[in-house]
């Protein structure tokens, strides 16, 4: 399961995207990728921008580069085809994403992920390294192809099999204290779990129109906003009953932690059912809460983690209920999440907004004894 921000300036602007590159429109990709971009399209990747990422924007507006700059230092991830992210990556100039520029709005296109050719590793945050050729894309297709419209490169970037392509922004993100805000710590392998195999399995419908593939990786990108569904084999509940008390085992078979962002909060409940009688348990969170000088502090200012509960990489974790089971009982689990945590809710003014409260529901299962 797997999961961002600025770099130094000089040597983003040598080999990223900088303003001067031109990407394809997604559009243009629909012809013969319908199914693929319809995917794309309803997508975090797709919908990534301040305008049409509600909870990004919330923290956005209260952003010291936005406040007091007018400067969108997101754009490296959020917007990187945008056709000014020099400007929005540079200290003293003023750039930010406009709802009528089709290049701000165009999220993280299909031209712009397909024309990473290797990741350079940094401490601060990676950086995605672009082919300077347009219409030259990279794939992970084994077979020769041709196609009538660009030119495909075949098995020549690795990073697509092994799930690197996605570190260039969901690896780590340091902030100017040192401390790394959200963090994947994942270590990708082709052929084993890595996040492309996880985040985009594959699934019925051929790659194109003039493809005789049967399947294809999922361009949707399951993970905490959609699709999540699709990432339920990689958590495993189960239950352990002794004389006086019981244990729900929660068990993130993933690589990295269950959730990533610190602004998300996992909840454990858990329900006795006996006969008529609804017996509900205490909720076990999951959270990790980075701040400063003790309290919650916005990523910028935050120098260090304050709580963190989060389930880990490969982590089992059992949660102790002190009540004895009887015969019939049955014990209603249920983990899900909140994109925000609710504490967080008034200060980033999201308490009225559904997609900032809504509980989602990640799995449940039903053990009887």
């Amino acid at each position: 399961m797997k999961i961002l921000f600025v770099m130094i300036l000089v040597s983003f602007s040598a080999i990223a995207n900088d303003g001067v590159y031109s990407f394809a429109k997604s559009d243009t990709c629909k012809a013969c990728h319908t199914q693929i971009f319809d995917e794309f399209f309803s997508s975090m990747h797709a919908n990534s921008t301040p305008q049409k990422d509600m909870i990004h924007n919330a923290v956005w507006s209260k952003h010291p580069q936005n406040v007091k700059q007018n400067r969108y230092g997101c754009g490296k991830c959020h917007t990187p085809a945008a056709d000014n992210l020099d400007k929005m990556m540079a200290k003293g100039q003023q750039a930010i994403p406009m709802q009528d520029n089709e290049t701000h709005q165009a999220g993280i296109s299909c031209a712009y992920c397909h024309r990473i050719k290797s990741i350079q590793l940094h401490q601060k945050s990676n950086i995605n390294v672009i082919s300077s050729a347009e219409k030259h894309y990279f794939g992970t297709r084994d077979s020769g192809v041709t196609s009538p419209y660009h030119e495909i490169i075949k098995t020549d970037n690795e990073h697509f099999k092994n799930g690197n392509l996605c570190i260039g922004c969901h690896s780590h993100k340091q902030n100017k204290s040192g401390l790394n805000v959200c963090t994947t710590e994942i270590q990708n392998t082709e052929g084993g779990p890595n996040c492309v195999s996880c985040h985009m399995p594959k699934v019925k419908g051929g790659v194109s129109q003039i493809s005789t593939t049967k399947t294809h990786v999922f361009h949707g990108f399951s993970g905490a906003h959609n699709h999540s569904n699709l990432l339920q084999q990689y958590v495993d509940l189960s239950l352990y009953i002794h004389s006086n008390h019981f244990l729900v085992m929660v068990e993130n078979q993933a690589s990295h932690a269950f959730l990533l962002h610190p602004l998300r909060v996992a909840v454990l409940k858990v329900r006795i059912v006996r006969g008529e009688k609804l017996m509900p348990q205490k909720n076990e969170l999951f959270v990790r809460v980075i701040g400063k000088d003790g309290k919650p502090a916005m990523p910028w200012v935050a120098n260090t983690t304050l709580k963190d509960s989060m389930l880990k990489a490969k982590e089992k974790r059992a949660v102790k209920y002190n009540v004895s089971l009887q015969k019939g009982d049955k014990v209603e689990v249920v983990l899900g999440y909140y994109l925000v945590n609710p504490k967080a809710l008034k200060p980033l003014k999201l308490q009225n907004e559904k997609v900032a409260t809504e509980f989602h529901l990640f799995k449940q299962q039903v053990f009887e004894f």
